[in-house]
């Protein structure tokens, strides 16, 4: 699992963590605000974000490595609070992959760990 705590409000971490996905050269597919959500039933709830990212041309070799394997994709990064601070998580891509016990995937899950890890890193640290 990959995570961090950082010292950015919400909207700049997420702003932050878009412009992140992009310069690794993945697309941000999805976003979902389950603030926004919540507000929808009339709760209130602390910032909870959900990033759906990944590329078109990372789909097709999931699919063509293992069909069944593609309702694991997008993979997801999370932005969330406990109140106090700000918190970033994802799994990394083979660690979603492993289960599938395909090659192919693994191999996938490998090139795009360092992306992952380099878009979590890329926010700014509670210090």
């Amino acid at each position: 699992m990959l995570e961090t705590t950082t010292k950015l409000d919400a909207e700049a971490a997420v702003a932050a963590l878009k412009e992140a996905v992009e310069a690794q050269g993945l697309r941000v597919a999805a976003e979902i605000n389950g603030q926004a959500n919540a507000a929808m039933i009339g709760a209130e709830v602390p910032v909870d974000r959900i990033l759906e990212v990944f590329h078109p041309r990372y789909a097709l070799r999931v699919w063509e490595a293992c069909k069944p394997a593609g309702i694991d994709i997008p993979l997801r990064i999370h932005v969330w609070s406990d109140g106090e601070q700000l918190h970033v998580t994802a799994r990394r891509p083979s660690e979603v992959f492993a289960p599938w016990g395909s090659a192919d995937l693994d191999a996938l899950g490998a090139e795009l760990d360092p992306l992952f890890e380099a878009i979590v890193a890329s926010l700014p640290e509670v210090a």
